[in-house]
Parts: structure tokens; sequence; C-alpha cells
């Protein structure tokens, strides 16, 4: 037993030589400092709804009507998507629709495959406002 009782001394002194020091402390706090409301920046929003512009004929004649067509990805939902475009290209969102277009069965030869699906969004801006998607 006389073993274990010097192990034991042992931890008893070492706790004993560590002295916590006391901490000063100042008696004048400097003021806090007051900054700006920071703008949090929805561009990450934009970057992983959006995917690109989705250029067709029938979607160069719905330009005219203010709605200019998106693909975007699989997850996304219609306030993701009117938040990205809003924060992108600095216009107003009147409405958006989504439309999931199916992949469709190809053949090459005797061998079957799919042409892959995806997500398209029409976005309708507000009247008077204006996207550059291709630039001239």
């Amino acid at each position: 037993m006389g073993i274990f009782d010097s192990f034991k001394h042992k931890k008893e002194e070492v706790k004993k030589e560590v002295v916590k020091k006391p901490v000063k402390k100042a008696s004048v706090k400097p003021a806090p400092v007051k900054s700006a409301p920071v703008k949090e920046s929805k561009t990450g929003i934009a970057y992983k709804s959006l995917e690109s512009p989705h250029v067709t004929e029938k979607s160069s004649l719905l330009i005219e009507e203010n709605k200019y067509t998106f693909k975007v990805t699989p997850r996304s939902n219609k306030i993701e998507i009117k938040k990205a475009v809003e924060d992108l290209y600095g216009v107003n969102v009147v409405n958006v629709s989504i439309i999931n277009v199916h992949r469709k069965k190809r053949r090459v030869g005797r061998k079957f495959g799919f042409k892959k699906g995806y997500k398209k969004a029409i976005v309708e801006i507000k009247e008077g406002q204006k996207i550059e998607i291709m630039s001239r």
C-alpha cells in the first residue's frame, strides 16, 4: 500500500505548485465601435440555383413579353430563383414558373440510352426593365 500512497502525494504536490496569477482588470473600458450594417450578398444563392440562360427560338419570343428563361438546378424552388435573378441582374421579378423537362429515350444503332432531363424556369420581370442575356 505504501507504493500507491507515494503516487497520491506527488499529484497533490504538483497541484499545490501551480498557482494562478491574479489578472489585472482595466478600470476604463474602451467604448464599443459600431460598424455600419453589412448587406448580405445573395450571389451564393444565384450560383447555386441558376445554371445558365436557356436561349431558344421560343425563349427569344418570350423576351418581348418581359419573360426570360433559365436552366436551373433540380432542387431549386421559385423563391430561390426569384432571389437569385433579382440579386444577379438587379431587376424586380413579378412571377416565376417552373417546368420539369423529363429525360428522353434515344437510340444509337442497337443501343438505347437517355437524353438528360433538366429543370427550366420562366421568370417574368417588371415592365420597363431588361436583362441583357446575350451581348450584341
